[in-house]
């Protein structure tokens, strides 16, 4: 590995990614590794851009989302307008997992509602059937 480039091996040792999921993003014009024949090359803007696909797809944002994000960089603006259009997006990405969260809580909390009078009853019959 160069100071510049890594090969596809190296990314997926460095990011825990597959071959595959480094083509695939490829063919979906979120990578532009440099190609030397059958090689390719990764930048280090290529390792920048993959950082944040993977940061992108664990808060839940789309690859579609993350593509127009990242197209936003060359803007000439310092970044303001992906800055901004993060923010929004990332507004809505939290609300949707917060709302995510609360359904969670209450089916936690109902569920062990149901296990602890679950318990109870197995408790009562258990002294049924020993008193027999």
């Amino acid at each position: 590995m160069t100071e510049q480039t890594m090969t596809i091996r190296e990314m997926c040792e460095a990011y825990d990614v597959t071959p595959r999921t480094l083509r695939f993003y490829e063919s979906k014009e979120l990578l532009f590794p440099i190609r030397e024949g059958q090689k390719r090359l990764f930048t280090k803007r290529d390792r920048a851009r993959l950082k944040l696909i993977l940061r992108g797809k664990r808060f839940g944002f789309s690859l579609e989302e993350i593509r127009q994000l990242l197209d936003l960089y060359d803007m000439g603006d310092q970044q303001a307008t992906q800055l901004a259009k993060t923010y929004e997006l990332a507004e809505k990405h939290l609300a949707d997992m917060e709302a995510q969260k609360a359904e969670l809580d209450e089916a936690i909390s109902e569920l062990k509602s149901q296990m602890s009078w679950g318990k109870a009853q197995l408790a009562k019959l258990g002294a049924k059937s020993n008193a027999a």
